[in-house]
């Protein structure tokens, strides 16, 4: 399925809602921001599904489940978008693929304008090595940009435990890049808390975290990390790169 086509497909799911204004998508941020950052991660979904509607979304890099997980238990059928860069871990796909036969999700999958051999072709093999941030806006950044289109809302995985770049992530705050809310609704859960939801849930885990890779990107570009190590460490090892740009 390429970006064009899923773009399509979630306009036709959310053709009755009508999209807000950027200054309307604002000032909810401004009046339940802080209202949510304390409440429960299904209790932030709830509130995104009624606020949003189908305008509203979830992603996911399929390194495990759980956010997808409390997605369908609070609304059934949601749009769980994964971006399928070309440069996959097989490992990754499987998971993918799993969730959407598993989960009670619509799965949305998109993909970069170009393939890795037409991106070869135009700007020479091996880009992520030459030019990582160009690779991950080509593949990645704008990808994603133009799979949100049909959105106002979207929701991330995304954890203050993860890396000292994201202690200040809001559950509730606004993408600039975007001109869309970005929700987080696990922003406050520990990695212990992930590891027993994972466990009393019986939540699927792409199986590269139990093989070194605490934090899983595209496989030129991610490294099994060694014990002790800060679990992002293994991404663009070597360098001072440390976010695909998704995130910033």
């Amino acid at each position: 399925m390429t970006a064009a086509t899923t773009i399509a497909a979630s306009s036709r799911r959310g053709s009755h809602t009508l999209g807000r204004t950027s200054e309307e998508l604002r000032e909810i941020v401004t009046n339940v921001g802080a209202e949510l950052e304390l409440a429960p991660a299904e209790i932030i979904i709830e509130w995104a599904v009624a606020t949003f509607g189908t305008r509203f979304c979830v992603t996911s890099s399929m390194s495990d489940a759980v956010l997808s997980h409390l997605a369908a238990k609070v609304a059934p059928g949601i749009d769980v978008v994964f971006l399928d860069t070309g440069y996959h871990f097989a490992e990754t796909i499987g998971t993918r693929d799993a969730v959407a036969h598993t989960l009670d999700i619509n799965l949305i999958n998109i993909t970069p304008v170009q393939s890795v051999d037409e991106q070869d072709e135009q700007y020479g093999p091996k880009l992520y090595e030459r030019n990582p941030d160009l690779c991950c806006k080509l593949r990645k950044v704008q990808p994603l940009t133009d799979g949100l289109a049909a959105y106002d809302a979207w929701a991330t995985g995304l954890r203050r435990a993860e890396t000292h770049n994201r202690v200040i992530a809001p559950v509730v705050g606004w993408d600039d890049k975007k001109q869309k809310v970005k929700v987080s609704p696990l922003a406050g859960w520990s990695d212990g808390e992930i590891d027993k939801y994972i466990q009393e849930q019986g939540i699927l885990v792409n199986p590269l975290q139990y093989d070194g890779y605490p934090s899983i990107g595209c496989w030129p570009c991610t490294r099994r990390v060694a014990p002790g190590e800060d679990p992002r460490s293994g991404r663009w090892a070597g360098s001072n790169k440390t976010e695909c740009g998704i995130h910033q």
